[in-house]
């Protein structure tokens, strides 16, 4: 089966074609505009994919907060341009969101029913796209949330870590903001089940356990160091997010329960967080 990766440059589009190979088709901005419906359903007809994974987002969180219209453009018109060709032309559809649908102070995993609650720009995009899929698509799409993602391709927290450990004294990560980082690897596993077995419904992907951010960074640099990716080791403090304001505000607990996931796709094993950040890792070395 063919199926179309839309987005091209992120890390989890990277994933995804890993493990699809020649049974994916990866289009990037430059092959097709979500923002353009018309546009849009002539590149999806001349593929005549069995399945599309929107892997394409909006992305800079604090952007966002002064660049509504454009976020808006890709995370909610372009997922409505997507569920609505899908629906026209008797597709499945995977799409992947973000745990910055909530409000982050719950202080307990976020279950897939309850209540979203954006805080920003980028939520509330990312919310309206998940609101537009769901009354178009209801039957035919697997909505997955996630968080904190990363992986050996592109831009993500644990390369900036590894960056800025060797070449600071020192560094201050946030403390009081809990989530679970998420392997891309892991993710695009999720999105290709999906999309292969056609599981509907809305579900949350994370590694498993919780940490908070200056967790992570320790981690980062413990492994770091035992794999010979960093020399030395550099004192890692804990500062509160006040200490480091940032246009966008961020969930404080972000937490998302696997309960349904861990059911749906219990051929996929869920693994804990610390557990696939050393496999990334190993991945960076080599």
């Amino acid at each position: 089966m063919s199926i179309v990766v839309i987005g091209k440059s992120g890390q989890l589009s990277f994933e995804l074609m890993r493990i699809l190979g020649d049974n994916g088709v990866c289009l990037g901005r430059g092959d097709i505009d979500i923002t353009q419906p018309q546009a849009l359903a002539e590149k999806l007809d001349g593929i005549k994919p069995s399945a599309v994974i929107n892997a394409s987002a909006y992305t800079a969180v604090d952007k966002a907060e002064t660049d509504e219209a454009a976020a808006a453009l890709i995370n909610t018109t372009g997922v409505q341009n997507l569920a609505a060709y899908c629906k026209q032309a008797g597709l499945f559809l995977v799409h992947v969101s973000t745990d910055y649908v909530f409000n982050g102070c719950k202080g307990s995993p976020y279950t897939v029913n309850d209540d979203i609650q954006p805080q920003g720009v980028y939520g509330k995009t990312k919310a309206d796209g998940e609101k537009a899929l769901l009354s178009l698509l209801p039957d035919a799409s697997c909505l997955i949330r996630t968080a904190w993602v990363y992986s050996s391709h592109g831009n993500n927290f644990v390369k900036t870590m590894l960056r800025l450990m060797a070449e600071k004294p020192q560094l201050g990560v946030i403390d009081d903001q809990v989530g679970t980082p998420t392997w891309a690897r892991g993710l695009a596993e999720a999105c290709v089940f999906a999309a292969q077995t056609k599981t509907k419904g809305v579900f949350h992907w994370t590694d498993e356990g919780v940490c908070s951010w200056y967790d992570f960074a320790l981690a980062i640099q413990e492994l770091g160091i035992d794999k010979g990716l960093l020399q030395n080791a550099v004192p890692v403090n804990p500062i509160p997010s006040s200490q480091y304001p940032t246009p966008a505000k961020r969930p404080h607990y972000s937490v998302l329960d696997k309960t349904l996931t861990r059911e749906t796709f219990s051929s996929l094993h869920l693994t804990h967080w610390r557990k696939q950040l050393s496999a990334m890792m190993d991945e960076l070395k080599a």
